[in-house]
């Protein structure tokens, strides 16, 4: 099997050099087997599909999709462990086209002379331009190669739909608190790849608060697992007691592990994940989830500017006239947020979600505009009724200009029964309010403004 360097960098070293410079634990703990691994049942329990078609060495191309640290690169590495094909892996970050198009014809070459085909292991493959990624299907649909592609990003947006139809994406989940423990816990025993011969006393609680720091990424946990135990080692051992084990426990973590790894991208997939589960909670008038989305995406760094104009937008589009107040909470929060910036904005965002929540939901203004953008794009457009023009000349008042104009304060209630639609939209209603919030009043006022027009105009 053919291994490229980026991915499997520590395969190879001369022995003095890994003495010297010992692999990362996270680099250490991969498992070896797919009996070792922790997590992704769904994917690699006995029986199921993943599972099976390593095992059977008939896998086909494939898009790993998951979060940082779900286990993506160690899978690659099992396949290539197990599997009767050549396996070669790069990663997207460190290549370009031409490493792309020598490793096809390569493949292509190695197939035709050996009767074998060739696994491709590309390492974050959504960093691929689509020019690269095209170079991949003349031979995944000649058989030359299987792709196994990893990805953090969504593939249905990152990955050319060509390749994507020819690929089944398995989709990796975060590792839950309970499986990174039962990882940290095997990290501090193996006496052969981890800290075991460092016979460690763990207090109890002290692993789960690194797993609850890492939110589902493995490599995290080891990382922060290993700091720990490098300080401790440059302590020495406890003050007293030459033969005491070295303790790890929760108040040595807590300056490592002060604030929690959020999982985010302002430009990914997970910034709208989040932003859409803010506006739908808020449309569903659940205050205390929307509290907490808008929590996660300010703790992770996001614009709270994005956030305000976010907010903004809701109380017009799912709030509307059912109280008009809405949206003028909504921009003061925005001019607050402006005004005092991070982090003393937060509560201001806070207080107008909470507001914006429980507020009475309306779309009737939203509905209003769509319908009559519709008619506005689709319809001709007809020239404005010459008795709502103005007739600033004579010669427009001549043309007819202003002629027929019914000037409302003259009549009684305010209201005539003049026409204000086109000919050909006459009848039209755009605007149907609900029975919520002030909205109640502004259809009775509407209805008794009909009847009124409609009186008027049978005169």
């Amino acid at each position: 099997m053919t291994r490229g360097s980026p991915l499997f960098p520590d395969e190879g070293a001369p022995a003095e050099a890994s003495e010297r410079a010992p692999a990362p634990l996270a680099e250490r703990m991969r498992p070896r087997t797919l009996d070792e691994v922790v997590g992704q049942e769904h994917l690699l329990a006995p029986g199921a599909p993943l599972r099976e078609a390593i095992l059977n060495d008939v896998l086909q191309s494939v898009i790993l999709w998951g979060p940082p640290g779900s286990g993506k690169t160690t899978l690659a590495r099992l396949i290539a462990t197990v599997t009767r094909a050549r396996f070669v892996g790069f990663s997207a970050v460190l290549s370009g086209i031409r490493d792309v198009k020598d490793v096809m014809a390569e493949a292509e070459h190695h197939r035709r002379r050996y009767h074998q085909r060739t696994i491709v292991f590309v390492d974050e493959i959504h960093r691929f331009n689509k020019a690269q990624q095209d170079a991949f299907l003349p031979r995944v649909e000649a058989g030359d190669i299987v792709l196994i592609g990893a990805t953090t990003e969504n593939p249905s947006f990152e990955v050319n739909a060509a390749l994507l139809s020819r690929s089944k994406v398995f989709v990796l989940q975060p590792l839950d608190t309970p499986h990174l423990v039962t990882l940290l816990r095997h990290a501090v025993e193996d006496e052969v790849h981890g800290l075991g011969e460092r016979h460690l006393d763990v207090e109890e609680g002290a692993l789960e608060a690194i797993a609850q720091y890492a939110n589902g990424d493995a490599r995290v946990a080891l990382n922060v697992l290993e700091l720990a135990v490098g300080i401790m080692g440059s302590r020495g051992q406890p003050a007293g007691d030459p033969t005491a084990r070295p303790r790890l426990d929760r108040e040595m973590l807590s300056g490592l592990i002060a604030r929690r790894a959020l999982l985010y991208d302002k430009s990914g997939e997970e910034h709208y994940n989040l932003i859409s589960a803010l506006h739908k909670s808020l449309r569903n008038s659940d205050a205390d989830a929307a509290v907490y989305w808008l929590a996660r995406m300010l703790e992770s760094g996001e614009d709270p500017l994005y956030l305000a104009r976010r907010l903004v937008r809701f109380a017009s589009e799912d709030i509307g006239n059912a109280d008009p107040q809405a949206l003028q909470v909504a921009v003061a929060a925005k001019d607050a947020a402006h005004f005092l910036g991070m982090p003393e904005a937060n509560t201001a965002l806070a207080q107008a979600a909470i507001y914006l929540a429980t507020a009475p939901k309306s779309n009737a203004s939203y509905t209003a505009y769509t319908r009559a953008a519709e008619d506005a794009q689709r319809d001709v457009a007809e020239p404005v009724p010459l008795h709502l023009r103005n007739a600033p000349t004579g010669l427009m008042r001549e043309l007819g200009y202003g002629k027929g104009y019914e000037y409302a304060h003259d009549a009684d209630n305010a209201v005539t029964g003049m026409e204000c639609l086109p000919p050909r939209l006459r009848g039209r209603k755009y605007y149907r309010p609900t029975v919520r919030g002030f909205e109640r009043e502004l259809r009775e006022r509407i209805e008794r403004w009909e009847a009124a027009k409609q009186e008027k105009g049978s005169r």
